[in-house]
């Protein structure tokens, strides 16, 4: 499953930083992406712009706290959450973007360091286990040899997919 968030946008508000008691630093930043649309019956283009709400974790919380401010663009890559709470017996419902990555986009303010980019982590810290990843073993390139049939009846798990020379002869 993927669940994935792609924004460029221009951030609405300076952006809201916070340091939990853990030490742990999370920012909130309101960013707003626009698209025009044209109506072709009317010949005229609207402008329509969207409010997300980007929440940024740790050294990406660190760096928006350092360089972003109103009005600052910025792209953003991470992914959709939904939470629910209530709150004096009303349920309140709330959508928003948890970052994965984010860099400034364009003037640099006076003062920043070149590369003012930063790529949250992929494991978080409070993570202690490593997961296992998968890689796909490493195959030669198929060589036939006089000990192999040139057909096999039942194909084995390490010979890689040889196409039939006639290419409607699928093997599906």
């Amino acid at each position: 499953m993927i669940n994935k968030v792609i924004l460029v946008g221009n951030v609405g508000l300076d952006p809201e930083v916070r340091t939990l008691e853990t030490g742990v630093k999370v920012a909130r930043v309101r960013l707003a992406t626009s698209e025009r649309i044209f109506n072709r019956q009317t010949n005229e283009s609207t402008e329509h712009t969207e409010w997300h709400t980007v929440t940024l974790w740790r050294g990406l919380a660190e760096v928006v706290d350092k360089y972003v401010r109103k009005g600052s663009q910025i792209y953003i890559e991470g992914r959709l959450r939904s939470r629910e709470w209530e709150r004096d017996g009303v349920k309140h419902y709330t959508t928003e973007i948890v970052a994965d990555d984010m860099k400034l986009l364009g003037r640099r303010p006076e003062g920043a360091p070149q590369q003012a980019a930063y790529q949250q982590p992929q494991q978080p810290a409070y993570q202690q286990t490593q997961q296992p990843t998968y890689q796909q073993p490493q195959q030669p390139a198929y060589q036939q040899t006089p000990q192999q049939p040139a057909y096999q009846s039942i194909p084995q798990p390490e010979a890689p997919f040889v196409p039939a020379e006639d290419p409607d002869d699928l093997p599906f």
